[in-house]
């Protein structure tokens, strides 16, 4: 499964272009659209848009290889896309310890659902935008439990 066009628009949306290195809320060097920068990477004159645009699709491609690996039990596209940019967001650890997965996997959609709406927070502080971003990952799975409702 791949992340839809919708999906990618998410991911856009809530991690917006940087044309500069910036610290993310975590305080993690980052660019483009939140690439964190690994050890090897320098930007000292900053990104084009376009190599911000491959980069986002290596990291997003990433992303996808993690929740493919990771979940175990059919997923609608919404549900895949809401993962996937919880993962983009959080990183692939965050996901593999989290009650999250573990009901999802153990096929309790309902309750994974919920469990995105609890990862608000930048160390210990609720954060208002990562509060946003998990309210629109559980509006957007809310949509696939619609569709499948709809379907049955």
């Amino acid at each position: 499964m791949q992340l839809s066009p919708e999906g990618l628009k998410l991911v856009k949306l809530w991690e917006g272009y940087r044309e500069r290195t910036y610290l993310d809320v975590a305080g993690f060097p980052t660019i483009g659209y939140g690439h964190r920068l690994l050890a090897t990477e320098s930007f000292p004159n900053g990104i084009p848009q376009a190599q911000a645009n491959e980069i986002l699709a290596r990291d997003v491609h990433s992303a996808e290889q993690t929740v493919t690996r990771l979940v175990k039990v059919a997923l609608t596209q919404n549900q895949f896309d809401a993962l996937v940019d919880f993962v983009f967001n959080l990183g692939q650890g965050k996901l593999a310890e989290s009650t999250l997965l573990k009901e999802l996997n153990s096929g309790h959609y309902d309750e994974a659902r919920e469990q995105l709406l609890r990862w608000d927070r930048a160390g210990a502080q609720e954060n208002a935008n990562l509060k946003a971003r998990r309210k629109s990952e559980f509006n957007l799975w809310n949509s696939a439990a619609a569709q499948r409702e709809t379907a049955a």
